[in-house]
């Protein structure tokens, strides 16, 4: 469906300014801003569904990592577009196939952005090592380099696309469906109860937890000259949060999303906010929940553990 672009209306703004000395009327015209498009979730009506926490996020799912018992969802099992999510399936595909890690890659033409024209530090004829395009794939979301990493995969982007959706598949993962390694396009679509599942995966391998999770990195090039890249999510370098994984994502269809595993008061657990509004909106979703989990009182225990009464919302 194609969207109509929004109007935007200006106003006239009454200002008074000096000219030689002298208080003079002057009525500048203000071009309004436009308003914000509609994200798919918002079309869906997931913007109707309230919660107890007043999130941001028009989806919000939360596990126990020890036994997958859900703590807290709404929305959840609503496929939506997730932009740079995407990059956690491109790293675990990358990581399973065993790939040298050290070859040297090569951004081309081919890795230019022209869906969403994003921009990139990583010019055409860039060069550096398998590894550290993973790393600024998953810690700086760097588009050009998830391209890259698709695009040298036995078979090519097609055979690295279909080996994402096999692993989907593989992973219980039914509401999924991968068109590219990056997550540029809007159909690149999953359910937070999918992603749920591919971070447990994706926790399995120890490269992905470090790549996601570090807050900066210098990396070097075929040419010798150093680049330094961050994070793309500031709680990682927190001292109040114990991350273990985590991965961001933005375009316009998806809201900010944010995919994380992290320890709260001793329970690992696993975090997935879709289609979330404003910048810092995500993050401060993961602390509102992060304190509603600090606040949960045991109901009863249970072999040692604690059972707590989940809350569920939405369709």
């Amino acid at each position: 469906m194609r969207l109509a672009a929004p109007v935007a209306s200006d106003r006239v703004v009454k200002r008074t300014v000096k000219v030689n000395g002298k208080r003079k009327v002057v009525y500048q015209r203000v071009l309004a801003a436009a308003p914000a498009m509609p994200t798919m979730g918002d079309l869906a009506g997931l913007n109707k569904t309230d919660d107890p926490l007043s999130l941001a996020s028009n989806v919000a799912l939360v596990l126990d990592q020890a036994n997958s018992e859900v703590l807290f969802e709404k929305n959840s099992n609503v496929a939506l577009p997730i932009a740079s999510i995407t990059k956690m399936m491109t790293g675990l595909i990358v990581v399973e196939a065993k790939q040298d890690m050290d070859e040297i890659l090569t951004i081309t033409d081919e890795d230019v952005d022209r869906e969403k024209f994003s921009s990139s530090r990583l010019k055409v004829g860039t060069q550096m090592s398998r590894a550290s395009m993973l790393h600024i794939a998953l810690m700086s979301s760097e588009n050009r380099a998830a391209s890259a990493l698709g695009r040298n995969y036995p078979g090519g982007k097609p055979a690295f696309v279909e080996a994402m959706n096999a692993k989907a598949r593989e992973l219980g993962m039914s509401d999924t469906h991968y068109v590219d390694s990056s997550g540029l396009s809007k159909m690149n679509v999953a359910s937070a109860r999918d992603l749920a599942k591919l971070a447990m995966a994706a926790y399995q391998q120890p490269v992905l937890r470090q790549f996601s999770t570090d807050p900066k990195a210098i990396v070097e090039t075929s040419n010798g000259r150093p680049m330094q890249f961050g994070t793309t999510n500031h709680l990682v370098a927190s001292p109040d949060w114990a991350i273990g994984l985590q991965k961001t994502g933005f375009i316009n269809e998806a809201g900010r999303c944010l995919l994380m595993q992290a320890v709260i008061e001793g329970r690992s657990v696993i975090m997935v906010f879709l289609d979330s509004k404003g910048k810092q909106s995500r993050t401060a979703d993961a602390g509102r929940m992060r304190k509603w989990l600090e606040a949960l009182r045991p109901a009863n225990l249970v072999g040692g553990g604690v059972a707590t009464t989940p809350y569920s919302t939405g369709m």
